[in-house]
């Protein structure tokens, strides 16, 4: 009898230990390479890579456990009754309903609870909650959520969060603590747990009393922009995968009121008659309606005066820059070994193409001494030929778009940027220029654009209300080693904060246009759809996200420049034609590796561009 390989039975336990706990002994269990995902009748958990240490044996089984119990105490139709409108409201309410499923469990079972902790543990690691030293209301649902579930299991929060609960306790147990000790009479109780839920979101002040019920199945296509914006909890899905780590932190548990993990609300995209709507126009300054009659539907920004394109150098001293390389590099230590032995894949395939090769059995040339013994075997074989012609290799561009968005902290934007550093040093050896561009905004929840607009009267479809910042961390005529220190900026405290990707996307892709490379590309390094509270409230709730994918269907469909991307624990592939979604950050490196080395390699960029359409 063959034995078992050590994954298939990590596999195959896993499986049967997730069917328990959720009490579903019909349950299909696959694993993918793709994020967890949950639905009523089966559960897709993140494939095992390599040999699989203690430490990624527990995190797998932490995310099995979290989803065998989202799926044993979770009632979908209590949760949808009970949600509140508003992205930080739902945030909030997700994170908690989580923490209640999974206290569920950590009360029975020791290993679960050993399980979860552990996953929790690396979460906050992963967004560097340790030395979170001010407030930040993007935090918010994560406070909350580490407070809800101090008090529902009795364990203290991980060391790794310290920091985000030094800074939110005092305020929060003021605020809601009281609401926080009823939760412990009725974690079996989901509805009436839910109302306690609500009462704690309104005393936050995050209550959005205006807006729709999210039941409301009446509401047509032609309302009111503003009522529209103020329906905000269509289209929040995504922004809970940027906003919320216990509810689903990206790449692991994206938790969606329907029960699926990693989904956006597929409604946002739907009519008042269930149908879905197209995609839109390819230009994105059409308008998205079927009749094209509304042009306030068109994308706009409300100003653009306020936006900015900065160089990182210009954003903080010279010696902070060099504090932050120096951090950079300390990190790229533990993962320079693996990284730089892709980085040297890619390089040999590369520099090979680039080489002079040979065409043999010709009928003139150089003599093929190799092939004369066929001649001495059969006299009458002609005489072959060979002539030396070099590779085609077209000359090439290739910018790395970054998302700088606040959920990118921790981790995975460390990993972002060692990986656009390793990537510029390999493709600059190989006489390809690399240009690493990032996109935020100068503030949270609306600058000085939203500032105009209120003392405008807040005029109705105001269109983007955030003020942009792009940031060119290296352009791609300056040399890596001018722009080394510039890297180390993406670990700045304070500069991540909200995402509008259509601008972003259309910033870069016109900065390569005026390139003068043969071929050019584009890679998208995202981690959750866009995100800006101030123009969701104001607009409708889609708004961000419709954009975003006129902007790429009309890169992909009308633009010489070709576009590839990675999702960080988000699915992009619904987004971008040619993409892969990665569960942890850490397969970043090697993920963008071979993305390149199949776009380099033309013949295999044609058969995944018509694998994936």
């Amino acid at each position: 009898m063959r034995e078992e390989e050590p994954n298939e039975l990590v596999k195959r336990v896993t499986g049967a230990a997730l069917k328990a706990l959720a009490a579903e002994p019909e349950l299909s269990v696959n694993f993918s390479p793709g994020q967890a995902s949950v639905t009523p009748d089966s559960a897709i958990l993140p494939t095992p890579v390599g040999t699989v240490d203690q430490a990624g044996l527990t995190k797998l089984r932490g995310v099995a456990d979290a989803l065998g119990l989202r799926l044993r105490y979770h009632d979908q139709d209590i949760h949808r009754q009970h949600m509140p409108a508003g992205p930080e409201a739902r945030a909030v309410y997700e994170a908690i309903e989580q923490v209640r499923c999974e206290s569920l469990g950590t009360r029975r079972f020791n290993g679960v609870a050993d399980n979860l902790g552990a996953l929790v543990d690396e979460r906050c690691k992963a967004k560097g909650y340790g030395a979170v030293t001010e407030k930040n209301d993007a935090m918010l649902a994560d406070a909350v959520g580490l407070l809800v579930r101090e008090c529902l299991t009795g364990e203290a929060a991980p060391e790794s969060a310290r920091g985000l609960l030094n800074v939110w306790r005092g305020d929060l147990e003021s605020c809601i603590g009281k609401q926080i000790r009823e939760l412990r009479n009725c974690p079996a109780d989901q509805e009436r747990f839910a109302d306690v839920v609500t009462d704690m979101i309104r005393t936050l002040d995050l209550m959005d009393d205006e807006s729709e019920p999210l039941d409301s199945d009446d509401q047509d296509d032609e309302q009111d922009p503003e009522e529209a914006g103020d329906d905000a909890e269509q289209g929040t899905d995504s922004e809970m995968g940027d906003d919320s780590m216990l509810a689903g932190q990206a790449g692991e548990m994206d938790v969606s009121d329907d029960g699926e993990f990693g989904e956006g609300d597929d409604e946002q995209f739907m009519s008042g008659d269930g149908e879905e709507e197209p995609a839109g126009p390819s230009r994105w300054n059409e308008p998205w309606q079927r009749d094209g009659a509304d042009n306030e539907a068109r994308y706009h920004p409300f100003t653009a005066e306020f936006d900015e394109i900065i160089g990182a150098d210009e954003l903080c001293d010279p010696e902070e820059l060099t504090r932050l390389r120096h951090q950079l590099d300390q990190q790229l230590s533990h993962l320079q070994g693996v990284v730089s032995r892709l980085a040297n894949r890619l390089q040999r395939r590369l520099l090979a193409k680039q080489t002079r090769s040979w065409e043999f059995d010709l009928e003139e040339g150089l003599l093929d001494a190799g092939r004369l013994s066929r001649v001495v075997v059969n006299p009458t074989h002609p005489l072959s030929y060979k002539l030396e012609r070099d590779t085609d290799f077209r000359d090439t561009v290739v910018t790395l778009l970054v998302d700088n968005s606040g959920s990118m902290r921790g981790r995975p934007i460390t990993v972002a940027a060692m990986c656009g550093d390793i990537l510029a040093r390999t493709l600059e050896r190989c006489g390809v220029k690399v240009e690493i561009l990032g996109f935020t905004t100068r503030s949270w929840k609306g600058g000085q654009a939203r500032e105009k607009w209120v003392a405008d009267g807040k005029p109705k479809a105001p269109g983007r209300l955030n003020d942009l910042r792009h940031i060119i961390y290296k352009a791609a005529d300056q040399p890596w080693r001018r722009a080394r220190k510039n890297l180390g900026l993406m670990l700045r405290e304070g500069l991540l904060k909200e995402n509008i990707d259509g601008e972003a996307l259309l910033w870069a892709h016109n900065r390569l246009l005026g390139r003068p490379e043969q071929r050019r590309i584009l890679m998208v390094i995202s981690d959750g759809a866009p995100v800006d509270d101030a123009t969701l409230s104001a607009n409708p709730g889609n708004y961000l996200e419709r954009h975003l994918r006129d902007v790429i269907e009309w890169i992909e469909t009308r633009s010489e420049v070709e576009i590839t991307a990675i999702g960080i624990g988000h699915d992009v592939t619904r987004y971008y034609r040619r993409a892969v979604t990665i569960v942890d950050a850490e397969e970043l490196g090697g993920t963008m590796m071979n993305q390149l080395a199949e776009l380099f390699d033309e013949d295999g960029a044609e058969k995944l561009y018509r694998r994936l359409i």
